[in-house]
């Protein structure tokens, strides 16, 4: 297993960031601040290196400071010995231009799943309390970084689907095409639907073992993958129902409709869960997500976990940092407004940090360790 570490980053023009060069412990690195200084922005940088963009889907045209017509971030990674620069510019009104190790990507697809990462934020709470787009979202992207198949066969569902969807709106009558477009829908389709459905069956246990081991109980959490194409052959099911998608103007049925039930016991978490059951939740669910892409893949993901502590008790928050500490862990990023209670955690844990205080988009390391 291949350990990934981010040393150096440098920004410019990132949001409220105007210029700034950090460099970074190996292993646990801590960010301090009020609300609105540029914590999450920081964090928010990394992921756009990882995934050609920001975290909370920001427009590009946003990212770029409001004063500023470019923006610029670059990352310098060890890989064991083995270094890599990705360096990312983007520009008003122009193309954003991707490299690594000064060569620009023909496509940013090529890019995903170099620089595995699992980000853990407040904008989670839209898996539990948003639609079911959201929860898609998170099934795909955590198997995009690891499989590049699937990633292919998405692409290509979704142009089939706007296709289909475009002759529906215009009233198309030719069969030939509706057949066409829903065997490709159906292929591609089936391999979404089965690659899902056995992520969320693997991910089950090692959830319920995250989570139990976070809030000490014996509580337990589940997911229910819900899908049209379970027990049926969706060209025949998009056949049957083309009239009726002619009077809608779109496609219903396929994968785009598929469903992820997020469970407490028997119930929704969004309907039983206390706000501290929701925190623990997604933070469990995101760490199952790093050890799956730890097991199915060559290289230990970063973590990154923006002000997560918040709702969460202490020994929580003390679980949470003595799990991310262990050696199953690789290099860790924590931003939060309180740094008392993290510190001494991270005392009696014994791992090499770094402290920065993060102030109107300025960073600094903290060189004294008050404990």
């Amino acid at each position: 297993m291949v350990q990934m570490i981010l040393k150096k980053l440098s920004i410019l023009n990132y949001k409220n960031i105007l210029q700034s060069e950090v460099s970074f412990s190996p292993k646990m690195n801590c960010f301090f601040g009020n609300n609105g200084m540029g914590k999450t922005n920081l964090l928010d940088v990394i992921h756009y290196l990882s995934f050609c963009k920001s975290h909370v889907n920001t427009p590009d045209s946003q990212i770029i400071n409001n004063d500023q017509d470019m923006c610029v971030i670059q990352g310098e990674y060890d890989y064991e010995g083995r270094g890599e620069e990705i360096f990312c510019a983007i520009r008003r009104r122009q193309r954003k231009q991707f490299k690594r190790n000064k060569k620009e990507y023909d496509k940013l697809s090529e890019h995903i799943g170099l620089l595995p990462l699992v980000m853990v934020s407040p904008a989670d709470s839209d898996l539990i309390q948003g639609g079911s787009d959201e929860r898609r979202r998170f099934l795909d992207l955590i198997i995009s970084q690891q499989d590049k198949q699937y990633l292919h066969a998405l692409i290509q569902y979704n142009k089939a689907l706007l296709q289909r969807n475009m002759l529906l709106k215009n009233q198309s009558m030719d069969a030939s095409l509706y057949e066409v477009l829903e065997m490709q829908l159906g292929m591609y389709g089936r391999m979404v639907f089965e690659k899902r459905q056995l992520l969320v069956e693997s991910f089950i246990p090692i959830f319920n073992e995250y989570y139990q081991t976070i809030c000490r109980s014996s509580e337990v959490v589940g997911l229910r993958y819900i899908s049209q194409l379970a027990g049926n052959d969706l060209p025949d099911l998009l056949a049957a129902n083309r009239e009726r998608d002619r009077i809608l103007g779109y496609t219903s049925n396929g994968i785009h409709k598929d469903e992820l039930n997020m469970l407490l016991g028997d119930f929704p978490i969004k309907r039983e869960g206390s706000q501290g059951q929701n925190k623990t939740y997604l933070v469990a669910l995101k760490l199952a997500q790093f050890d799956f892409l730890k097991r199915t893949g060559s290289t230990v993901p970063l973590l990154l976990l923006d002000d997560i502590f918040d709702k969460l008790d202490a020994s929580r928050v003390e679980q949470i940092v003595k799990l991310v500490a262990g050696d199953s862990f690789g290099q860790i990023f924590i931003t939060d407004t309180n740094r008392e209670h993290l510190d001494r955690i991270l005392y009696k844990v014994g791992s090499d940090y770094k402290m920065f205080q993060v102030e109107q988009g300025e960073i600094s390391e903290m060189k004294d360790r008050e404990i």
